[in-house]
């Protein structure tokens, strides 16, 4: 296996397994999410871990391309600030039940993303847009996060 298909599984694999161990501390308190009050436009619960599924992995394949391309680039110190807050965003919402905290967090979530993608965009423009699905779910999880906070 070449050094290319290493890095980009490794950095796929980083990002999953953040994903992953963020989902096994809140794993005994997702169930809150069945008994607060959530907006019309909620999608099912098995909607969540494919999304996010999907989104770990372009994560980890544009910073790969990025690491690839410019290993120096300081792209990759801000992917990583984004793996740190986006994991401790399901602790705070679903173990924490901190809903306006959580959407605090998130709006600094968002804003870490659209760093990384402007960072990202000077290394490597495809990279860069393989972010867009997540700063768009992001946006969405907020809509949702802030009606939460509002009404629970």
């Amino acid at each position: 296996m070449n050094k290319s298909k290493k890095t980009k599984i490794v950095f796929i694999l980083i990002s999953l397994a953040v994903g992953g161990l963020s989902a096994f501390l809140t794993r005994n308190n997702m169930n809150v999410f069945d008994t607060i009050q959530k907006p019309p436009l909620t999608p099912p619960a098995i909607v969540f871990p494919i999304v996010w599924t999907i989104l770990f992995t372009l994560m980890g394949y544009g910073a790969a391309r990025v690491y690839l391309e410019d290993p120096k680039s300081n792209a990759i110190e801000v992917f990583g600030v984004n793996l740190v807050v986006n994991f401790f965003w399901s602790i705070i919402f679903f173990n924490l039940q901190a809903y306006t905290f959580a959407f605090i967090w998130l709006l600094l979530l968002i804003a870490v993303v659209v760093v990384m993608i402007i960072k990202f965009y000077r290394v490597d423009k495809a990279a860069a847009c393989l972010q867009l699905p997540y700063l768009a779910w992001l946006l969405f999880a907020g809509y949702l996060n802030l009606y939460i906070a509002l009404m629970n």
